[in-house]
């Protein structure tokens, strides 16, 4: 009976998972891998570049949306039909004793897949259908037509939220709707639109020192965007606001007007209300055994595992537990953590066998662990409309110009293609262990 490998989730983590493994780990095991096969279970049959969506979301024109969603299946074809299967569905059950996952599909079936490994990449979702993936391409493009079809008649946007997500689409609306003040000028003086974004904590971008926080909102300032700290958004009415309706996908509230009730007792009248206020873990499908407090799956720290879901079973991205989160992370850092012990843990099964049960589900493998160890000096970039940003790298302050050519240019598009298309996992990664 053939071995599955199963990966749950196709953004830059589970493709990149996907890749290698079929490139690296499955031709290494016995027999060049012969009983052994990859599913990948996403309920999106296009990759999303989410990173860009503050930019692409307000217009086409700012950047070709089209640009965001990548085909992925085509580049699978490569390893032939017999090691690999997509399944285009959404993950609802894990069962780790009888090592399932149940996955309902876009028809609405259920499928029951079983596997000998499982990689769990479901990375994070968003308060908003603009910002996320909250069901497939086709659906985040619906979301964008409608906002991108009331934005030029708005004449005041709410945003929740002061990360990278509110702040950066705060700026493109400001620079798209407003342009920008002029050199000498510290704010934008009577804007078209009036932007306001709401942030509860005493300054915006937590993750960066208080000075490039600083700069940031003198950014804003002057692209029309005013801060408001401190204060939290209560409640907006009408109910659900800015958000979909999750029992039918009905978009008619995410454009919809609203008065937005703040914890200082101001109530702001919105033509837009956009909620930022963080993403959550999309990992409600696992049982809650194996989640921590606040959501995420609950992985070992430096090897990835997921422990208590029993042998061979991990989680990378945004999903997991171990780490901020974030694309540098995931590639950089992350990824040859997990790549190198699947493998090490795939030759190690291959070998002593499991057909002996709990024996051999207690195995490791000889030898020392690749280990992860998050990096926790100051990395964040943060483009502020089309020509300015703020940020830093490693603990280095970055100038405005650096954080375009970085990022702000096209939202790190460019980082897209080579996950999803296999290139970037080529050359297997080296440890010496």
């Amino acid at each position: 009976m053939a071995k599955t490998v199963l990966v749950v989730g196709a953004g830059y983590a589970g493709l990149s998972a996907a890749h290698y493994t079929l490139k690296h780990i499955i031709p290494a095991l016995p027999n060049k891998g012969e009983e052994y096969s990859l599913t990948l279970v996403d309920p999106s049959d296009k990759f999303f570049a989410r990173p860009a969506a503050p930019r692409a979301v307000v217009s086409d024109k700012l950047l070709p949306n089209e640009q965001c969603f990548l085909d992925f299946q085509s580049h699978f074809k490569q390893y032939g039909p017999d090691k690999f299967l997509f399944i285009k569905g959404k993950a609802t059950a894990l069962d780790y004793t009888a090592r399932t996952v149940t996955v309902t599909k876009s028809s609405g079936e259920t499928e029951t897949v079983a596997y000998y490994a499982l990689i769990i990449a479901t990375g994070t979702l968003s308060a908003s259908p603009l910002l996320g993936l909250h069901k497939d391409v086709e659906f985040v493009k619906d979301s964008w037509k409608a906002f991108q079809a009331a934005v030029p008649k708005a004449k005041s946007i709410v945003i929740a939220g002061g990360g990278p997500a509110g702040i950066e689409t705060a700026g493109e609306l400001g620079d798209f709707l407003n342009g920008k003040a002029g050199l000498f000028r510290s704010k934008l003086e009577n804007p078209k639109c009036h932007i306001t974004v709401v942030c509860a904590d005493s300054k915006i971008l937590p993750v960066l020192r208080p000075a490039i926080a600083a700069q940031a909102e003198k950014y804003l300032a002057k692209v029309g965007v005013t801060v408001i700290k401190n204060v939290r958004v209560e409640s907006v009415s009408p109910e659900g606001a800015g958000e979909e309706d999750s029992a039918t996908g009905d978009l008619s509230k995410v454009t919809q007007a609203a008065k937005v009730k703040l914890s200082n007792g101001e109530t702001v009248d919105a033509d837009i209300y956009l909620p930022a206020t963080g993403l959550r873990p999309n990992a409600s499908w696992l049982p809650k055994e194996l989640l921590t407090e606040a959501g995420y799956a609950d992985t070992n720290g430096t090897t990835l595992r997921v422990d208590k879901a029993g042998a061979r079973v991990y989680a990378i991205g945004d999903v997991g537990s171990y780490s901020r989160g974030g694309i540098m992370d995931l590639l950089y850092d992350a990824f040859p953590v997990l790549a190198t012990n699947v493998k090490r843990d795939l030759l190690h099964f291959a070998s002593v066998g499991d057909s002996d049960g709990v024996a051999a589900e207690k195995a490791t493998p000889p030898g020392k662990d690749r280990q992860y160890k998050e990096k926790l000096s100051e990395t964040q970039l943060v483009p502020i409309g089309r020509s300015m940003g703020v940020g830093a790298l490693f603990g280095w302050r970055l100038p405005s110009f650096m954080v375009w050519v970085i990022k702000g240019r096209d939202y790190m598009l460019s980082f897209a293609p080579p996950s999803v298309d296999g290139s970037k996992w080529a050359k297997e990664i080296k440890w010496s262990g």
